[in-house]
């Protein structure tokens, strides 16, 4: 073989080990993707379905609606709103029931007074409940709040990046927090009275409770 074409062929084959090894960087990257974005529905509910409570998903979004608390609650709403903003990690210390809602939801018009009801027997216990408003116009939402007085806490978010990380799929969903920040119960669908004081309890207690089927649902758009 000539001198010539010794570093030709070399050439070539550092080209081609080149190749190989973005090759292998883009699939390792495809994948990290891949897990990245697979719906956390699947690991909270997997989860549960297991007896495991699992870290709720964070989040900061703006004040639809601050509510009416009881003095047991004022102090750490307030704190948690006082910027026009609530995160999750704010109301830390509490138990949450997280529900997310839509005025064009026509199963959450059913869940309305259900939730409300269950607010007014849950606040005495220090149970925190925060409705999360999505992929909304702003004055139906508040219009919504008005027709069924609603009177916790609620939050909005444009579009629907906060029930995507909770693999939330449609709407209404809830998710009962402990006071630690884990899940530790999650109702698909509208959830009856029945499921609502479970799912309180199983928060009060930091004690996973398996997900469970509610009622009707829409999918989320």
């Amino acid at each position: 073989m000539s001198a010539e074409a010794r570093p030709r062929r070399n050439r070539f084959g550092t080209l081609m080990r080149a190749f190989g090894a973005l090759a292998a960087i883009g699939f390792i990257a495809l994948l990290a993707y891949g897990l990245a974005t697979q719906s956390s529905d699947s690991t909270i509910d997997d989860a549960l379905a297991g007896a495991r409570a699992t870290p709720a998903p964070g989040f900061e979004l703006d004040v639809l609606q601050r509510g009416r608390q009881p003095a047991a609650l004022r102090r750490t709403v307030e704190r948690a709103a006082a910027d026009g903003r609530v995160s999750l990690s704010e109301l830390r210390g509490a138990p949450v029931v997280l529900n997310f809602w839509a005025s064009w939801c026509d199963p959450c018009r059913a869940e309305a007074p259900v939730l409300e009801r269950g607010w007014r027997r849950a606040q005495r216990q220090g149970v925190v409940f925060v409705g999360l408003d999505m992929q909304d116009v702003t004055s139906d939402a508040r219009e919504f709040l008005r027709e069924f007085g609603v009177s916790y806490l609620n939050v909005r978010e444009r579009g629907k990046e906060t029930s995507r990380r909770y693999g939330a799929t449609g709407l209404p969903e809830t998710y009962f927090i402990s006071a630690r920040g884990q899940v530790v119960a999650h109702v698909i669908g509208t959830v009856t009275s029945e499921q609502l004081r479970a799912g309180v309890a199983a928060a009060r207690q930091g004690r996973p409770a398996a997900p469970s089927d509610g009622g009707e649902r829409q999918k989320t758009r």
